[in-house]
């Protein structure tokens, strides 16, 4: 018989604790361990339940007590490694060229933001052998889903089943090119006795799958869920376990999706893939400056654009801006994918630096498009925008901004200045205003876009609206 025991895990590390305790001992956390059972399996049911085959076992060298031996690093012949390209570029992109062999990708994300959609998507447009592991949803109803997507599903097979060991003797038979599982939360392990999504059975299933694919060489899809805080549910030990964690993000309301790279073993973390929903599926956007920039009405006050980076992309945005005359007694404050401590900030520097009077005013900003930005060098567009919405005077829809605002009212460089200008040029914009600490070692010959370099939020407001 199995020996069952009670233990205590932690839902932000995972550690283990015999009692329980305020503060875990390991990340330092409150009110983070809870109860559980734990169950040791006796060798002949860890024998009887294991899905690996013997054989295999037996030439690798891990039976018989016989295991990898330790060898020099110089020794070790790394070979390339050939990636699976995915027909999704935007995928590709985050990933870092294609899909590793033998790795283990955890993807996480809102209810209802398309995280089954994407990988289904994939599944059925890879054109190699997948196997579709479904805790969530029957057979049926992936059909319907998949018959809407379109694609091969010729080499798709679906199985709906939670046990790792079942489904994973599956995976080991087929031999598929890549095995997706969703979700990590609804699936379960017959070696823990708790209920799935518990922090022992997603770091126990989470361990069998990264076994899994490092012996098999297949790479795993996982699909994870979030909590109300925005992280992955379970413990943080589940994104150090696996090779890449991507999320996948966008406000429910409009048709932008963002994927995003928090962490990728082989390629960057700074790379972003967007995507566009529709009836069929999920549509890549290759040039999301041209999608953002579709509804800008001419001269109207209150609008600027904005040359950002989302990861390494230049894209152009529009930023909305304005400022009116407070009704009630406290003006209102308000803004729409920006972080509202920067717009106060932003808000105090245009009263002290450019004599701009906004403490009866109203002020409400908008980035269009429903995307959020944290990048500072759209503070010199929000500057802009305000200011042509204050003083009532439409900016050019030609002109575009890049630039960090200070505390005493300077223009501060951004990074990869060139990118974003080259992405304007190519947008056909006239005019970029930049920092003029922006200017050591840039050509501005190689552009035909004039390049206006302020040094001063005052100069700005004397340059365009005065």
């Amino acid at each position: 018989m199995a020996k069952v025991k009670t233990a205590y895990f932690c839902t932000n590390c995972g550690s283990e604790s015999p009692k329980w305790m305020g503060q875990c001992p390991s990340c330092r956390e409150w009110n983070t361990l809870i109860e559980e059972k734990k169950v040791k399996p006796t060798a002949r049911e860890e024998s009887r339940e294991n899905w690996r085959n013997p054989e295999q076992e037996v030439n690798k060298g891990l039976a018989f007590g016989r295991g990898p031996t330790p060898v020099l690093l110089q020794e070790v012949k790394a070979g390339e490694v050939r990636r699976l390209v995915a027909p999704d570029e935007e995928l590709n992109r985050v990933l870092g060229g294609g899909i590793v062999p033998g790795s283990i990708v955890l993807f996480g994300g809102q209810p209802g933001i398309g995280k089954s959609t994407l990988l289904l998507q994939l599944a059925l447009g890879l054109g190699k052998k997948v196997l579709y592991i479904s805790g969530e949803e029957s057979e049926e109803q992936i059909k319907m889903r998949a018959d809407r997507l379109g694609g091969r599903p010729d080499n798709c097979y679906l199985l709906t089943e939670t046990n790792t060991n079942k489904f994973l003797k599956h995976a080991q038979k087929l031999q598929p090119d890549l095995l997706v599982v969703d979700s990590i939360q609804t699936v379960h392990s017959p070696h823990v006795e708790s209920m799935a999504g518990t922090v022992s059975q997603v770091r126990e299933c989470a361990g069998e799958l990264q076994r899994f694919a490092k012996e098999s060489n297949i790479p795993v899809f996982l699909i994870g869920h979030i909590t109300k805080e925005g992280s992955i549910a379970g413990p943080k030990l589940l994104e150090h376990i696996v090779d890449a964690v991507l999320q996948f993000e966008g406000d429910r309301h409009y048709t932008y999706r963002m994927l995003r790279t928090l962490k990728n073993r082989f390629g960057s973390t700074d790379e972003l893939g967007i995507y566009q929903m529709h009836a069929a599926g999920l549509r890549e956007v290759s040039n999301p400056s041209e999608l953002l920039l579709t509804n800008r009405d001419e001269n109207l006050s209150g609008s600027a654009v904005a040359a950002t980076l989302e990861g390494m992309r230049p894209m152009l945005i529009e930023v909305q801006g304005l400022v009116s005359t407070a009704v009630y007694g406290t003006p209102q404050r308000s803004a729409t994918g920006f972080d509202m401590k920067r717009l106060n900030m932003l808000l105090a520097v245009l009263e002290k630096r450019a004599g701009l009077s906004l403490g009866n005013q109203d002020v409400f900003l908008n980035i269009a498009g429903g995307i959020k930005v944290d990048d500072p060098a759209i503070d010199l567009s929000i500057i802009a925008a305000l200011l042509s919405s204050a003083v009532d005077v439409s900016t050019p829809n030609n002109y575009c901004f890049a630039g960090e605002v200070g505390l005493s009212g300077e223009i501060r460089s951004v990074n990869r200045i060139e990118q974003r200008i080259q992405e304007a040029e190519r947008l056909g914009f006239e005019k970029i205003y930049i920092s003029k600490y922006n200017l050591k070692g840039l050509d501005l010959g190689r552009y035909d876009i004039q390049v206006i370099t302020l040094g001063k939020v005052r100069e700005l407001y004397e340059d365009l609206y005065l």
